[in-house]
């Protein structure tokens, strides 16, 4: 959607803005979008990353977890797990979850249905924190609210941030986190500028410029 002003605004005045719309019949998800200065036929300068938000996505994560101990992580929180089985039913078509979590040994097998997850950025990964031996930790951030964030092939990338029903001051502090977060994500190789712009928006709304100046390179 085109922007609600072309003025850059800073994150509290942008949020106000952006509270201060007409709200859909349903609790939008809010997103920061950022147009990056990097190229991304480069591999050295993909930007991807995870974020802990301070005050949660407000999303109810659905969590899988490829483990020879599924007892373990049903413990700490996942929605569901197991190792052979639930490869198959991958195989077979189910996919109602939002984030997969795999030991590393069990990555062997998971790898077999790669060109499943892969496509629809369900595969676990050790960069994003998804691909570990300490499941009950990396279920407890997932479902905290750790949101992970990839830039697409054209230089572009969206961060949840949270939800329309979500106060100004715990929408700032969301905001401001994943700023960071992105800035910390920088590729070494990129010098000069590396973000070219940011705006939030909710699922309904024009989207709000956000000042660069806000933004800790």
């Amino acid at each position: 959607m085109e922007g609600l002003s072309e003025k850059a605004l800073s994150v509290v005045d942008a949020v106000n803005a952006l509270q201060a719309m007409p709200a859909a019949r349903f609790d939008e998800t809010v997103e920061l979008s950022f147009n990056l200065n990097v190229d991304p036929k480069q591999s050295n300068q993909m930007v991807r990353g995870t974020v802990r938000l301070p005050n949660g996505s407000g999303k109810k994560v659905r969590v899988v977890v490829f483990t020879e101990k599924p007892e373990e992580a049903l413990s700490a929180g996942a929605d569901k797990a197991g190792f052979a089985e639930l490869i198959k039913e991958i195989e077979g078509g189910w996919l109602d979850f939002d984030v997969a979590i795999s030991t590393v040994s069990a990555m062997k097998e998971v790898r077999k249905v790669a060109r499943v997850l892969g496509p629809r950025g369900l595969m676990p990964n050790p960069k994003s924190g998804t691909v570990t031996d300490d499941v009950v930790s990396a279920i407890q951030e997932v479902k905290a609210g750790r949101v992970e964030y990839k830039m697409d092939k054209t230089a572009n990338m969206s961060v949840t941030v949270g939800k329309r029903s979500f106060s100004a001051d715990k929408l700032v502090e969301n905001v401001k986190t994943a700023l960071a977060s992105v800035a910390a994500a920088r590729p070494e190789v990129v010098k000069g500028k590396f973000v070219n712009s940011v705006s939030i928006s909710s699922t309904m709304s024009p989207s709000v410029k956000i000042s660069l100046g806000e933004i800790s390179e």
